[in-house]
């Protein structure tokens, strides 16, 4: 690890003007990525501005009837918050199939959009990787690629977002307050998030200098019928092969809104607003599921040793729809033993 220096944030603006004022600075919250990056030699701040002790902590409903997550509460602390368990089941779920208990205790809000992706290549100093060196290409093509992208990816890179809370945001459509040298300002979630491109060094699109403050989760928050199901090759502690977040209302049998994200297939949380165009107004059937299904993963392409994944997330969108409109919530972790 590179030397560096460290400070601690009191406050927002604290920590804007600090990080400013150091070039080749980075925040950290509890750091359970940016600390492995920087022992890898992946990353190598010159300074650090601790932000874990902002007063950005707090769970509180908005006015809108909305819920806001601050962005230094833990995943822990969001997760059995009971606010979040009761109106926002499918975000307990996802975060609750992620990491460790001990990681979950540890990692921020803002932390978790903010992660990199696992992609062996990146972290791997001895070979190519647009992400981590721009220009000099990706190795995951060609190479071995089980883990990496089937939907939006590009010639100059393959790599996946490795979170399962962010799937979850992805189908629950929040708001990502940011506080920068330039003032505050809001993103909405989809947008946060890059695909590749011919930049796949940029992983969202926050401005130098931003700081997350909170996520502002709107009202609707699909309670009653959700499904978060994620797919790996380990029970616990493993990211998702492929991961689906669904949330339904419904009137009977039948749809009327949907919401429908995909982890593990995309450079970011993948949502499908096509499909979920498909689903509203159709009755909840298998015939409905699979025609959606095949209708996500349609222009889906595998690198070989990933090609598994289509088929793989077609049949975990349709069991991930069926849950959800039973609504019955049923053990949404599965286990695959390796392939």
């Amino acid at each position: 690890m590179y030397p560096f220096t460290y400070s601690r944030a009191t406050d927002v603006a604290d920590a804007v003007r600090d990080k400013a004022g150091h070039d080749g600075s980075a925040y950290v919250g509890g750091g359970t990525n940016l600390i492995d990056l920087m022992k890898m030699n992946v990353e190598q701040p010159a300074h650090l501005v601790n932000v874990a002790k902002l007063p950005l902590a707090k769970i509180e409903d908005l006015p809108n009837g909305g819920l806001r997550l601050g962005a230094t509460a833990t995943n822990s602390d969001t997760a059995w918050n009971e606010q979040v368990k009761a109106r926002y089941p499918l975000l307990n779920q996802a975060i609750l199939a992620g990491a460790s208990p001990q990681l979950r205790n540890a990692a921020t809000n803002g932390g978790n959009l903010m992660q990199r992706t696992r992609c062996y290549y990146f972290y791997d100093l001895a070979t190519p990787c647009n992400k981590r060196e721009p220009g000099s290409g990706c190795s995951a093509i060609g190479g071995f690629n089980r883990i990496h992208a089937i939907l939006g990816a590009s010639e100059a890179c393959i790599a996946t977002h490795p979170s399962d809370m962010c799937v979850a945001l992805a189908a629950l459509a929040p708001t990502v307050r940011v506080s920068g040298p330039q003032g505050e300002r809001s993103i909405a979630f989809e947008d946060f998030h890059r695909l590749p491109g011919d930049h796949p060094e940029f992983d969202n699109t926050l401005a130098e200098g931003e700081l997350i403050t909170s996520l502002d989760l709107p009202e609707k928050g699909f309670a009653k019928h959700f499904a978060y199901l994620k797919l790996r090759d380990r029970h616990s502690y493993a990211f998702a092969l492929v991961s689906v977040a669904v949330g339904l209302e419904m009137d009977g049998d039948t749809i009327t809104d949907a919401r429908l994200a995909l982890g593990g297939v995309a450079h970011k949380p993948w949502r499908d607003h096509s499909a979920e165009a498909l689903l509203k107004g159709q009755h909840a059937t298998a015939e409905t599921f699979g025609r959606v299904a095949a209708h996500v993963v349609a222009n889906a392409v595998g690198q070989g040793s990933n090609d598994f994944k289509i088929e793989l997330a077609r049949r975990a969108i349709v069991r991930a729809l069926k849950q959800a409109a039973e609504g019955k919530q049923e053990a949404g972790d599965v286990y695959l033993g390796g392939q």
